[in-house]
């Protein structure tokens, strides 16, 4: 008959589950070992860091409406991450590569398709179009319940922001040039978000032929 008084041992289940300390300590230990094992050799993968052979960073214009992109939340009904499969590159193209993402910071993969994935639409479309399909989708795609971005026609892009933006990127190692910082400004002057938004919609997916 078992001693009812008797400790259990260290790691036994039920230690571990009745003491927080310790299973906070090995719950750590795991997640270590996993990060080790599974995230730490993606940095030194060629794959994963080098850029894809025809990506460039985004244009100062490009730049302003990934911005907009994410402040209107699009990533939220959209992914940019096309799986390899056969009914995925039917539909959308030729799968994403981890060397498409090595300039954005952050990466806009989602997970969340009420709309379409977006990574190929580069090109897909032309300009006029996405200009009516944001300023009122049910004009192109009648049964679209995606909303309306009508303001984007006379928002005013701020070209006083663009250089700090580039700056700051450009210490995580996106290429940006000097002459580059020194003209967005100029490049985006008299913009608006609009154009903005579809310089940025018309690039994507464009690094992979």
């Amino acid at each position: 008959m078992a001693d009812k008084n008797q400790k259990p041992a260290l790691f036994s289940h039920e230690r571990i589950e009745t003491s927080n300390p310790l299973l906070i300590t090995l719950t750590l230990i795991v997640l270590s070992i996993g990060i080790l094992v599974e995230v730490v050799p993606l940095y030194f993968q060629r794959s994963t860091t080098e850029p894809a052979a025809d990506l460039k960073p985004y244009t100062a214009l490009e730049l302003v409406g990934r911005d907009i992109y994410i402040r209107e939340g699009c990533y939220g009904c959209h992914s940019q991450m096309i799986r390899p499969f056969h009914a995925e590159t039917l539909r959308y193209g030729h799968y994403s590569t981890a060397g498409e993402f090595v300039y954005d910071f952050p990466f806009q993969w989602g997970s969340k398709r009420t709309g379409p994935d977006l990574h190929r639409v580069g090109g897909k479309y032309s300009d006029e179009w996405h200009y009516a399909h944001l300023f009122n989708p049910r004009d192109v795609v009648p049964e679209s319940n995606m909303p309306a971005y009508p303001w984007l026609v006379t928002a005013q892009v701020e070209p006083e922001s663009l250089a700090p933006r580039m700056k700051a990127l450009r210490t995580l190692g996106v290429p940006y040039a000097d002459a580059d910082i020194q003209g967005a400004a100029e490049e985006v002057k008299g913009k608006t978000e609009m154009q903005a938004l579809i310089a940025y919609l018309q690039v994507l997916g464009t690094a992979v032929k």
